[in-house]
């Protein structure tokens, strides 16, 4: 029977940079400046009577709420300040946006994927010569 010497065993405990990490939902209390968040979804009202689908059900002064997923793909933006429920955040292009977390909800990105995505959408949105 042959034995196995620890050298043969992987004994790393640290990630390697082809395991996988998970983005984390956070509660608006735990939003922090330096963080590198994302949208996860947001919400959009509408009044019922704008609603074409069930217009007749709906009391036309009842708000109709729509989760949508966002347009930017996961984009990272970078927490600047704080405000609940206001967050001020900086895009990889320099922009900067104000998010009412009342109507978004956001996930901190693990910060070495959220520093490579920063890094390749902000070439990408530098101009050309």
């Amino acid at each position: 029977m042959a034995s196995s010497s620890p050298s043969n065993l992987e004994t790393s405990s640290q990630p390697s940079q082809h395991d996988s990490t998970l983005a984390r939902v956070l509660a608006p209390e735990d939003v922090r400046p330096g963080d590198y968040v994302a949208l996860l979804d947001e919400m959009f009202e509408y009044p019922s009577f704008w609603w074409c689908i069930d217009a007749t059900l709906l009391p036309p002064h009842e708000l109709v709420r729509l989760r949508l997923l966002p347009r930017d793909d996961g984009r990272p933006l970078k927490v600047r300040g704080v405000c609940l429920p206001f967050v001020l955040a900086k895009e990889p292009r320099g922009t900067h946006r104000t998010l009412d977390l009342r109507r978004c909800r956001l996930a901190r990105l693990d910060r070495s994927f959220a520093q490579t995505a920063w890094r390749a959408y902000k070439k990408k949105s530098r101009p050309r010569r």
